[in-house]
């Protein structure tokens, strides 16, 4: 039964999104929550054949059908196909209904998500819930939300959806457009969530960047992309040639001034460019300012010779668009590594007595680190504490650890 429960969760995982979507492709009748319980009823449907029968061996295929078969028996029996040849319907239903429908219409799933009468959070929340399945305490973790706000964004969503019959089918070309910025917001945010490391575990989600890249690759292939979709891409591609570095042998995190740049992939590197250079534009956005940040990173040799001036200036550029704390936090390291530590302390003791922003470990961890290479360890070891007890991942823990332990040798 473990067998059987872990490969129902593991599918769980990887198609829920995928098959409440593929409810609301096959019939415009249902509404959220009505595609959901049918889902809902499929994985304990699979839960109770497995354990008897066995896992399937295309058990995807397994889980597409008996979803399929439950959506028509609700057909049925809510009589919503009344006034058809009960036959003819369901053949046309069924052709509809396919395994490989929602692969092919992952991003025009992304725009439809982004309907302009949903208030922009709720677009990117029912997006990142049901085109990429992200579970709710993700979605929280990503936006800065507590789970309990995304369960109520989700069910004035579900309500608006239902109440307004918004439904999730393509737009026409003249709107895919204008929802253009926010497909790249959710595109940014996908890649960002699997770049960062798993809550507890010592691994990267690759699959999630995986998938943003592919979505926003397919997205440049179509007349559709920008200037703004390139530069995505290139800051994308830039941060993919780092996965490897991220983790030493043991699983333990490694800061940027510990990486082992050989593992980086020159090749993806080379690509970025390409991209980066294509999105050039008299229009500058964040990801043309970000990706030319990672671009800096990338081409120096080594910690030392980064060329921390124009980090800093690129800092300044996006604070002048977008001012908020998190940017100053990284223009502080910035002016910290550029030679001005007077300033990057200043800016970092501020944004400490912010309310929310100290208890962000990366800003206690920050402190730390800097007062340490001040030599002024009991400063340092101050914040590196209050900065363990403020991450919950495992990784990081250790990585902070071992940075206390250092002051004590």
């Amino acid at each position: 039964m473990d067998i059987v429960r872990q490969e129902v969760d593991r599918l769980y995982k990887k198609d829920f999104g995928r098959l409440v979507t593929a409810v609301l492709y096959s019939t415009r009748d249902f509404g959220l929550e009505s595609a959901e319980d049918i889902v809902h009823d499929t994985y304990a449907a699979a839960l109770r054949d497995w354990a008897a029968h066995g896992i399937p061996e295309n058990a995807t295929g397994w889980l597409y059908k008996v979803c399929r078969h439950k959506t028509l028996n609700k057909i049925r029996k809510e009589k919503r196909i009344e006034g058809l040849h009960e036959d003819a319907g369901l053949e046309s239903m069924e052709i509809k209904f396919t395994e490989s429908i929602l692969e092919d219409h992952q991003l025009k799933l992304l725009f439809a998500c982004a309907h302009p009468d949903l208030a922009p959070k709720a677009q990117v929340v029912i997006t990142l819930k049901y085109a990429i399945n992200l579970k709710v305490e993700a979605i929280a973790k990503i936006l800065g939300m507590t789970i309990d706000g995304v369960d109520k964004l989700l069910l004035r969503a579900r309500q608006k959806i239902r109440d307004e019959k918004i439904l999730f089918e393509e737009p026409i070309t003249q709107q895919l457009v204008k929802r253009l910025a926010m497909v790249h917001k959710v595109l940014y945010l996908i890649f960002n969530e699997g770049y960062k490391s798993s809550w507890g575990k010592q691994i990267m989600r690759e699959e999630l960047c995986e998938d943003a890249l592919i979505m926003t690759k397919t997205l440049i292939d179509t007349r559709l992309a920008n200037k703004e979709t390139y530069a995505l891409y290139a800051l994308m591609l830039f941060n993919a040639a780092r996965f490897k570095s991220r983790f030493g042998a043991l699983g333990e995190l490694l800061d940027l001034e510990n990486q082992d740049r050989s593992l980086w992939n020159k090749e993806l590197i080379l690509l970025a460019k390409n991209f980066l250079l294509q999105s050039r534009d008299e229009d500058i956005t964040t990801y043309h300012v970000e990706a030319s940040i990672a671009y800096v990173h990338c081409s120096a040799a080594n910690f030392q010779s980064t060329n921390w001036n124009t980090i800093r200036k690129l800092y300044e550029q996006l604070l002048s668009d977008n001012s908020n704390p998190f940017i100053e936090l990284n223009y502080a390291i910035a002016l910290y590594h550029a030679g001005e530590a007077g300033r990057a302390f200043e800016i970092l003791i501020r944004l400490h007595r912010h309310p929310v922003m100290n208890q962000y470990s990366l800003l206690n961890a920050t402190l730390g680190k800097f007062y340490q290479l001040e030599g002024k360890a009991s400063l340092a070891r101050q914040y590196l504490q209050q900065a363990l007890k403020q991450t919950s991942f495992i990784a990081e823990k250790n990585f902070i650890s071992k940075m206390i332990d250092k002051l004590s040798d």
